[in-house]
């Protein structure tokens, strides 16, 4: 299966965004299709052996619009579209108001022009400034399809033919009406661009902060060329000041980085030789040289960019109520106009009476609102995410995110930092210096995190390098080996992994020991005796005991899981104040222990940064990827959380809640506003100028309400 983004153009409500969801969907090969009207553009996941991308924009041409493919380079003003829009609109509405004054007039000062003259204005009112309404309107009656065009264009050409009869026949005429109309949606929709332009700033801002040009030494020369040029592999020179281009490691030099764009954090990182930089991150105090690793869409800053493009793409669960009405609105509103044209003709057998209602009916209906309800606060909710280093992938992670019970935390390098650290190296009839031989030629061969830190002991303490033959790891357990010179299998590990080997008091002494103090106990085996025990300690990340106090005040259960032994769990959660652990749990089964809470009722989420969080991080209703892990998990994860910091879960937790409120408020908002103003407007209590401002705003006030997830502070 392939995904394709394309841009669609002449979309002006949730009814055509549904009309071209419907055409593609309909496409054999398309497995999925999702338009955005707060976007204008389609995400399709679909099968190229079947269909292809000009089948797409055939269809979508055929219903009546036009697409072309989003490459998604960045090449382009990101805010250029948003601004043409912007222009457009705003030119429309100050060109009818300037028509529209005078002809408004007639209603406080007559015979300020002659009838005609009146009939004259309101028509390049609502010909002119109005005609792309009409015309969108006819396009879809000839395909038989229905939008907010076809309301507007019903209403305002039923109140201009019928003043033109009146004009004829001495009778009352409406052509403030039809100019006033034309003049307040085009009002409405000059504010609706300026607000999907705040609403899409964040991802805009995202896209600004690439570099364009690049300082690269080939030839033992240095040149600048554009950063289009650069080639994995080479070398830039960064001076204090620039951004890095791309995505590197540091091959000579150190400097204080600011990866806030990343992170969310303001406060420098220090960088050294071999280190890696991403790009977009600024350089602050040093010259460095910089071997590049990743170009293109492969840099972090453009796979940032592709997530939240593709969760302001998606759809919430909650939407589908809001599409299925959408798709019937329209010719219900129209049957509504219909109807009280023909009541109120029956009761007063006047057409004047009966012509303004049923034409303030079709203006105040706004299948705007429902359709913008749901994108416009993704859209806000994952740019406000994105700039602090919280990246939500899809809409429906908001709405799970609103129902979570229990958050279980992995603990190495989710709750601790994942940099543990040899404390104590207790040797049992067996020289010290053997002890750490061992210990260290065993975590030579291995790359787990534990190991990492065993290493690090035997440099420290200059250990002799030997050859073992056989090694082999063993998941969860440890790593075993045979030493040549002396014949004998050696072993380091867990106690699963020395299970078939007599334990010593003293080493049942100093596991119990190491335990309580919150330490992971490490035995080494030569031959059939376990000859020492290494007590590694893992510290807490700093924020990790506000962020299970955070969620505790919530009413969230924390639950830490880890491969450690019980009591060394305990002493950990104790510090940071979690109730409940699940400890001796091997890496596969961590997917088991989230079924099984999530069996008892629990909506559970689930934080990880390892390869072997990644079932977990799919079994859970929520994953939550530390950005600092894997890719494998940032995969995986529904939110992938930049910085590796525990207080980020809560922030994010906290940010979905209140963009799936939003979503909540707007959808209400929308529906209230129909199911008020329609009746209203029916009766002949609104004036059709009145209904054609109140429907305007209707659009306005949801974007706006959207708008105020960008103050969120976490």
């Amino acid at each position: 299966m392939q995904k394709t983004t394309l841009k669609i153009s002449g979309m002006t409500c949730a009814s055509c965004a549904r009309h071209n969801e419907e055409a593609i969907s309909k496409l054999k090969g398309v497995k999925q299709a999702n338009v955005n009207i707060a976007t204008n553009k389609a995400s399709v996941e679909f099968d190229e052996g079947t269909v292809t991308v000009e089948d797409m924009k055939k269809t979508i041409k055929d219903v009546g619009y036009k697409a072309e493919v989003d490459e998604g380079d960045g090449e382009d003003d990101p805010a250029e579209e948003n601004i043409k829009e912007m222009k457009k609109t705003k030119m429309r509405f100050l060109g009818s108001l300037l028509v529209t004054l005078p002809v408004f007039s007639m209603m406080f000062v007559s015979n300020l022009l002659p009838m005609w003259g009146y009939a004259t204005l309101t028509a390049i009112v609502v010909f002119g400034f109005g005609g792309h309404f009409h015309l969108k309107a006819g396009k879809n009656l000839l395909k038989f399809n229905f939008n907010m065009d076809s309301l507007i264009s019903m209403g305002t050409l039923t109140a201009f033919i019928y003043s033109m009869w009146a004009m004829f026949a001495g009778q009352h005429v409406y052509f403030e009406a039809a100019a006033a109309i034309i003049t307040l949606i085009n009002l409405g929709k000059w504010l609706e661009a300026i607000s999907k332009g705040k609403a899409s700033q964040a991802l805009q801002k995202l896209l600004e902060l690439g570099v364009k040009d690049a300082r690269v030494i080939r030839d033992g020369k240095e040149m600048k060329i554009p950063v289009k040029e650069i080639k994995v592999g080479d070398i830039l020179h960064i001076k204090p000041g620039e951004k890095v281009p791309l995505d590197g490691v540091i091959q000579s030099g150190e400097t204080l980085l600011d990866e806030s764009m990343l992170t969310g954090e303001s406060v420098p990182v220090s960088k050294k030789k071999g280190d890696e930089v991403f790009g977009a991150t600024i350089n602050q105090n040093g010259n460095i040289k910089v071997e590049v690793t990743k170009i293109g869409k492969d840099t972090v800053l453009s796979q940032i960019i592709t997530m939240v493009e593709e969760a302001q793409m998606s759809k919430a669960p909650i939407q589908k109520l809001a599409d299925k009405i959408s798709s019937i609105f329209v010719p219900i509103v129209i049957f509504i106009a219909v109807g009280t044209f023909t009541a109120w003709y029956l009761v007063t057998s006047d057409l004047t009476v009966s012509i303004l209602p049923a034409v303030a009916v079709l203006v105040i209906a706004c299948p705007c609102a429902l359709g913008l309800a749901t994108p416009t606060a993704i859209m806000v909710g994952t740019g406000t995410g994105a700039k602090s280093g919280i990246l939500i992938k899809n809409g429906e992670t908001l709405e799970k995110s609103n129902k979570i019970d229990v958050v279980i935390f992995d603990k190495t390098g989710t709750l601790t930092e994942g940099k543990p650290k040899v404390t104590d190296i207790i040797p049992f009839d067996f020289p010290k210096e053997k002890v750490i031989k061992v210990a260290y030629n065993l975590a030579r061969m291995s790359n787990h995190p534990l190991s990492q830190a065993i290493k690090n002991m035997g440099k420290e303490n200059k250990a002799d390098t030997t050859e073992f033959i056989k090694f082999k790891e063993v998941s969860g357990k440890g790593t075993q080996a045979m030493c040549e010179t002396h014949k004998t299998q050696v072993r380091l590990g867990n106690d699963k992994m020395m299970a078939d080997l007599e334990m010593p008091k003293q080493a049942k002494q100093a596991i119990t020991k190491l335990s309580e103090e919150g330490k992971t106990p490490i035995l080494i085996s030569h031959g059939d005796k376990i000859v020492g025990i290494l007590g590694l300690m893992d510290r807490p990340k700093d924020d990790a005991q506000k962020a299970i106090k955070a969620l505790n005040k919530m009413e969230i259960e924390t639950i830490m899981i880890t491969g450690d032994n019980e009591k060394t769990a305990q002493s950990i959660a104790k510090k940071l104040g979690i109730k409940k652990i699940i400890a001796e749990v091997m890496p596969q089964d961590k997917a088991k222990e989230v079924k099984e809470i999530q069996q008892k009722g629990k909506v559970v989420a689930f934080v990880g940064d390892g390869i072997n969080d990644a079932p977990a991080l799919a079994q859970a209703d929520l994953g939550i990827a530390m950005g600092t892990g894997t890719d494998v998990a940032i995969e995986t994860g529904n939110i992938v959380l930049m910085k590796g910091s525990p207080e980020k879960v809560v922030t994010a937790i906290k940010l979905s809640q209140k963009t799936f409120r939003t979503i909540k408020q707007n959808l209400f908002w929308a529906f209230i506003y129909n199911a008020i103003g329609i009746p209203i407007a029916a009766l002949g209590i609104l004036n059709p100028v009145f209904a054609s401002f109140a429907m305007s705003m209707s659009s306005v006030s949801v974007i706006t309400n959207s708008l105020r997830i960008k103050r969120f502070k976490g």
